[in-house]
């Protein structure tokens, strides 16, 4: 990676570091961001059905709901941890996310690489799991944005996309932290217990221990990702 690329890399997550925090501090800057918070709770869900499924669970369907939160629903018989697992899967999916799109968006290739792959991914989801209407218009428009910014966008704009998505993603690890200190989650369902109390009651432990250790998870996976991002891989010559 040459110098004058990484630099690129770099001004583009500082920019959608600015653009974020212009938008929130706009008078209607929560309109703005909706969904931006729609795809934190993507990656929430997905997380889920992604821990059920490297359980030998199935990922059934995924429901997304306007108010901004979601269901995913998994069958199988797993075990107490396995259970924390997919339980513990929502909580960091949208940090190993985020660090995922931090290390993809190093490279204004691999940026267009992913997104088609993301696109594509989106697209299988709409028809083996999404089941609500309203998680159809969203998760299309999204998969739409995606393989237009891959197959279509520059380089330079595919990288923005997949540092802008990431540096949301890694916002809502914090923005919407309180979910980890609640044992009630309310959603488009009603009220239902938490994902820590769902921790709690299958590893024991009171919730709020658990949502420190997927807290402090997902900082790290974060801290990873962007250590990878910021790192120099440049190439040097050396002696023999």
């Amino acid at each position: 990676m040459t110098s004058t690329a990484q630099h690129r890399a770099r001004v583009a997550l500082i920019t959608s570091i600015v653009f974020t925090v212009v938008i929130y501090a706009l008078p209607f800057g929560s309109a703005l961001a909706y969904p931006l918070v729609l795809l934190s709770t993507l990656a929430h869900e997905v997380g889920h059905g992604l821990a059920a499924m490297m359980v030998g669970s199935e990922f059934e369907s995924f429901v997304l709901y306007s108010d901004g939160s979601g269901a995913a629903i998994t069958v199988g018989n797993p075990g107490r941890l396995a259970s924390g697992f997919i339980s513990a899967g929502g909580l960091i999916g949208p940090a190993i996310a985020a660090a995922g799109c931090f290390v993809v968006g190093k490279h204004e290739k691999a940026s267009k690489n992913a997104l088609v792959v993301i696109g594509v991914l989106l697209v299988v989801a709409l028809v083996m799991v999404i089941r609500n209407i309203f998680g159809w218009v969203f998760v299309g428009s999204l998969s739409t944005i995606c393989l237009w910014s891959g197959i279509k966008a520059s380089k330079q704009t595919a990288q923005m996309v997949v540092l802008f998505m990431g540096v949301q993603l890694a916002m809502s690890v914090f923005s919407r932290s309180d979910y980890l200190f609640t044992s009630v989650a309310n959603t488009g369902l009603g009220a239902s217990p938490s994902d820590v109390e769902l921790m709690s009651r299958a590893l024991f432990l009171p919730y709020w221990f658990w949502g420190l250790v997927c807290g402090g998870i997902s900082i790290a996976t974060l801290c990873w990702g962007l250590r990878i991002f910021w790192g120099n891989t440049q190439k040097r010559p050396h002696a023999v």
